[in-house]
């Protein structure tokens, strides 16, 4: 089976869950978002307990979870942001 090369960097507070900015994380081909997150959630037990709630930019584009991921995608894992007025 071919495998994807997936560049995953992460952003704020999950930098500091997973304790490293960049990996590179190498999935089975036809794999998507959402199979990437629960990759991720296996690999940085500390990055999240909801897969599912991770927002994720694909290549500079907000993606969903059912986008179907490209050998050499890179992935940016994104802390929700908090909001208000000032």
């Amino acid at each position: 089976m071919d495998e994807l090369k997936i560049t995953v960097r992460f952003f704020a507070s999950y930098r500091e869950k997973a304790g490293t900015s960049e990996t590179v994380v190498d999935i089975p081909d036809g794999a998507t978002v959402g199979d990437l997150t629960s990759r991720l959630a296996e690999s940085f037990p500390d990055l999240t307990s909801r897969p599912i709630g991770l927002v994720v930019a694909v290549n500079q584009e907000y993606r969903d979870h059912s986008f179907g991921l490209s050998d050499g995608d890179e992935a940016a894992v994104i802390p929700p942001v908090s909001g208000g007025r000032s």
